[in-house]
């Protein structure tokens, strides 16, 4: 295996990583509810996807206090 004759210098190293880079998830509104979701994934809001429900979704209610 190939062996460098020198150390690279930090900067040199470093001009290399300056394209790995994290991307932000790509969001899409939801043609059901118009909230956004991942694309190509079921919206976890109104559980729809492709136009036909896939998952059904618990509504939360609210406990009275006394």
């Amino acid at each position: 295996m190939a062996l460098p004759k020198r150390k690279h210098s930090t900067a040199r190293g470093r001009k290399r990583r300056t394209h790995w880079k994290a991307k932000a998830t790509t969001l899409a509104p939801c043609p059901q509810c118009k909230q956004l979701k991942a694309a190509h994934r079921v919206c976890l809001i109104c559980g729809y996807y492709d136009g036909r429900q896939v998952i059904e979704i618990k509504v939360k209610t609210k406990k009275k206090k006394k």
